[in-house]
């Protein structure tokens, strides 16, 4: 497990892929890596660090995002997406997380994500299904 420290920053990277365009998951026409992959490349840096500081028994789950996508980025392209831990306070974490392809930048924004036992997180979302109401 490695003690990152504020500052630190932590990198996913993918190859832009049929299945994450816009015109594929439902963000748009375009044949251009969609906004919410973009935000869920990012989200996977800032989670991956987050775990590593947390205890066992635990994860952390995103509260917040908030970027600005800027820049298109076609099928094929390699994108990497770079979260930097800004703050813990307590249970949160807090994020500054970048997204680029070979032409530069192509996203940014924050990312706050807070710490959760997991076992008890996933009971009280699958006790949601038990209360729900019948539809008519």
């Amino acid at each position: 497990m490695k003690d990152y420290k504020i500052g630190d920053v932590y990198t996913s990277e993918t190859v832009v892929g049929e299945d994450t365009l816009a015109c594929s998951v439902g963000s748009g026409e375009l044949r251009v890596y969609a906004t919410p992959m973009v935000i869920a490349l990012m989200e996977n840096a800032a989670s991956s660090m987050a775990q590593s500081l947390v205890d066992e028994g635990c994860t952390t789950v995103g509260t917040r995002i908030a970027i600005n996508h800027i820049s298109a980025t076609p099928c094929g392209a390699k994108v990497r997406a770079e979260a930097r831990l800004d703050e813990i306070d307590g249970r949160k974490f807090v994020f500054t997380v970048k997204a680029f392809d070979d032409a530069g930048l192509i996203a940014e924004g924050e990312h706050e994500r807070f710490a959760v036992r997991s076992e008890s997180f996933q009971k009280k979302a699958d006790g949601k299904l038990c209360r729900q109401e019948p539809s008519i």
